[in-house]
């Protein structure tokens, strides 16, 4: 056995890189070259020799170093590895000096944000410096409870933003089963706070849905008596039925005039990060009427790169306001039609009226499906359906433009 005097006077030979002094039940001090010494202890668990580390000499005295082998010793005697029961609590051990709401959801942001896009990343963590840091941000995971985290919500609530009290709700949840999986909390409080909160009714961007009206915002359209680019996006935004954003971004050199279709990158279509990265592009065939409005607007914008560029200049796609203004110019207010609405319109009227597969219509307008099969649709895109529906909702637009009979009687 060691003593104080002995391991004082332990030194590594000059011919090795270091030398092993036995105390007692598998203790020893390991003196290296270079003079440190170390305390060892030795043990078998599941047939294989291992051992732990207990500290240097002289921070950890030789009394000290064989009250921690009998610790160890006592772990192993319970089936329990020392050496990884030691990972286990260091592992706890810095999880709880990191464990508030704050701290665990700014982790979980720049954890996940590279898979998000930047605009729905900036909200995130705006949203909740705004409305929850500030009341529970300081507070332990483990500490809040589902009555504290609905009081900071109720505060949203009761402002009129039902909405994001909602959102607020589900980055909660994300943020406390991340605390859960890094060992900060054991319980998430966010499921019992479901119904706890006024629901939201969702309003629908207005649109007119009949046939008549239809008939008559075209005719509007077409009379329109502002700028030509205008009135081109106002007319493009009822035979295309796309995103108001991907309208007013189209490019020249994503449109075919001769084949008649347009083309729009994976990275500008409404999709997860992943999907805009290697996704494939979305179609949209262009029905003749189109591409005559593409060809009559080539000698105004085609030396550019847009073909509905800003009319301000500044080499920029046209204002997201610009259309929605032109409708409201010819008398539709907000409550009536904006251009998201030109998507209701053909999803409704081509169902109704045309009896279009609704899943051709769901491809054209680039709705993910749920379920199993998820985008399968993607694989099947129906595009000879497709080529042939916006020739007829084209076609069928031009009819009730003049005003022809072709409104068939609902049963």
């Amino acid at each position: 056995m060691l003593t104080d005097a002995a391991i004082k006077r332990a030194n590594c030979p000059p011919d090795k890189a270091r030398a092993r002094f036995a105390d007692s039940g598998g203790l020893y001090l390991e003196v290296a070259a270079a003079g440190s010494k170390r305390w060892f202890w030795k043990f078998r668990i599941e047939g294989k020799e291992k051992r732990i580390a207990l500290g240097s000499y002289p921070e950890v005295s030789l009394k000290d170093a064989r009250v921690a082998r009998d610790d160890a010793r006592k772990l192993q005697r319970d089936g329990i590895d020392p050496v990884r029961q030691r990972r286990v609590d260091k592992l706890d051990n810095l999880s709880a000096g990191d464990a508030t709401f704050e701290a665990v959801a700014r982790e979980f942001h720049t954890t996940h944000k590279s898979g998000w896009s930047p605009h729905y990343a900036k909200r995130w963590l705006e949203r909740l410096e705004k409305d929850l840091f500030p009341f529970i941000g300081p507070v332990q995971l483990t500490a809040i409870k589902a009555p504290l985290l609905l009081h900071a919500l109720k505060r949203v609530e009761q402002r009129g933003a039902l909405e994001t009290a909602h959102s607020l709700r589900q980055y909660a949840g994300q943020v406390f089963r991340h605390g859960i999986a890094t060992g900060r909390c054991e319980v998430n409080p966010v499921p019992d706070l479901r119904t706890a909160l006024k629901p939201v009714h969702v309003k629908h961007m207005a649109a007119v849905l009949d046939a008549g009206s239809v008939g008559k915002l075209m005719r509007d359209i077409y009379a329109y008596e502002g700028q030509p680019v205008t009135r081109a996006a106002l007319i493009f935004s009822a035979l295309t039925f796309q995103r108001p954003g991907n309208v007013r971004a189209t490019e020249w050199s994503e449109v075919d005039l001769d084949a008649g279709m347009w083309t729009i990158p994976a990275m500008k279509m409404k999709r997860t990060v992943h999907q805009k990265v290697n996704g494939r592009p979305h179609f949209v065939p262009l029905a003749p009427q189109a591409v005559e409005v593409l060809r009559e607007l080539w000698p105004l914008t085609g030396h550019g790169k847009f073909v509905f560029p800003s009319l301000l200049g500044k080499g920029r796609c046209m204002s997201e306001n610009t259309v929605r203004g032109a409708l409201r110019r010819l008398g539709y207010g907000n409550d009536e039609m904006t251009p998201h609405g030109f998507r209701a319109v053909a999803r409704t009227l081509m169902v109704e009226q045309l009896d279009v597969n609704p899943d051709v219509i769901e491809a054209q307008l680039a709705h993910g499906k749920s379920g199993p099969l998820g985008m399968a649709y993607d694989r099947a895109q129906y595009m000879a359906q497709r080529r042939d529906m916006m020739g007829k909702w084209a076609d069928y637009l031009d009819k009730l433009r003049v005003g022809a009979a072709v409104i068939k009687l609902r049963a």
